[in-house]
């Protein structure tokens, strides 16, 4: 009986070992894949994106493993980049210019143009920004947000209007500004471009947007108020590396352009909260803000919109510098 249960015990482990040797033969290999370490927002619209390149395998497709990793706020990601902690983040290209001014070298690649609006309720009187003159208006993101910094110099240039100086301006939160909004609180509200995109599927009008703005203000073109951020010491020492997560991202977003049925299925993974009309709504807003120009014309407008934002701003706004820094745009992407 002994023996019996000595040979059935060898011919357990020996299956054992082999199909444990087995899978770790089938297991897929990635030694050729650069880890690239991407800190964002934890609840941020990047996910989205990033999400969608994972589940469809464009990063490894482009010889790197993407990992997501979450914070709870902007300022959390910035130092996480600069301590070395992650080797990507998102932010915009005022920040990316300021720090190379400062001496800390961070460079900048487009991923959005989709930018806030002026939102008000579909029954307001408001019908353009001279109407806004004397009413309370809720500002996400802070008296030095580019979209308030620009709307005030179209408010100016085409009305004459101080629309900071005579109106009465709520600073706050954007959910909670979205929601005071919906509550008939406040006569218009500028927010960041998703929290639009819901209020526009509840039926809100979009008054005047930060890129109609910059479009009066001189720019050509959309600009892209956000982009990808490493530095350029990481480039350099793995330049095939940040090159394919560009390539990565671009893949992503042509399959996010294209599929409605990629955004379906962010939505049943429970990746995007939104359902119904609001994700139809933010599906399109997302869609219209992907880069499309040369970037050399992008830069161009940039540059424009630095020299009035840094007026309009201020040395809180852009530090010491008049212009915006050489290299704030990663120089590789002008040899795609």
């Amino acid at each position: 009986m002994r023996r019996k249960l000595t040979s059935a015990l060898i011919k357990f482990c020996s299956k054992y070992v082999i199909a444990v040797l087995l899978s770790i033969l089938v297991l897929p290999v990635n030694a050729d894949n650069t880890p690239v370490k991407v800190g964002v927002l934890k609840f941020g619209t990047v996910n989205w994106e990033l999400k969608s390149m994972l589940h469809g395998g464009h990063d490894t497709a482009n010889g790197v493993a993407v990992e997501i990793v979450p914070f709870a706020s902007g300022d959390a990601t910035r130092v996480a980049l600069q301590g070395g902690a992650v080797d990507v983040i998102v932010a915009d290209w005022l920040w990316v210019s300021r720090q190379r001014a400062e001496g800390r070298k961070v460079t900048f690649v487009p991923y959005s143009s989709s930018v806030g609006a002026v939102m008000v309720a579909a029954d307001s009187p408001v019908k353009s920004l001279a109407d806004l003159k004397g009413k309370k208006i809720g500002v996400a993101g802070g008296p030095l947000d580019k979209s308030w910094l620009l709307l005030q110099g179209m408010a100016k240039q085409e009305h004459g209007l101080d629309i900071a100086a005579e109106n009465e301006i709520a600073f706050g939160a954007p959910p909670l500004l979205a929601e005071k909004t919906r509550q008939g609180e406040l006569d218009a509200m500028l927010n960041y471009w998703h929290y639009c995109a819901r209020l526009e599927a509840d039926g809100f009008k979009r008054l005047v947007s930060a890129e109609d703005a910059a479009a009066v203000l001189g720019s050509t073109g959309p600009v892209s108020a956000i982009g990808y951020v490493f530095t350029d010491q990481w480039a350099a020492d793995n330049p095939t590396a940040a090159m394919g997560f560009i390539k990565a991202s671009r893949a992503t977003k042509a399959l996010l352009g294209s599929s409605d049925e990629e955004w379906a299925r962010l939505g049943e993974s429970g990746a995007i909260k939104d359902k119904g009309a609001a994700l139809t709504t933010l599906r399109d807003r997302f869609r219209e803000g992907i880069p499309s120009r040369p970037v050399a014309d992008e830069i161009k407008d940039a540059d424009l919109l630095y020299s009035v934002l840094a007026e309009l701003g201020g040395p809180k706004l852009v530090g010491k510098s008049p212009s915006m820094a050489e290299g704030t745009y990663w120089p590789a992407l002008l040899s795609q």
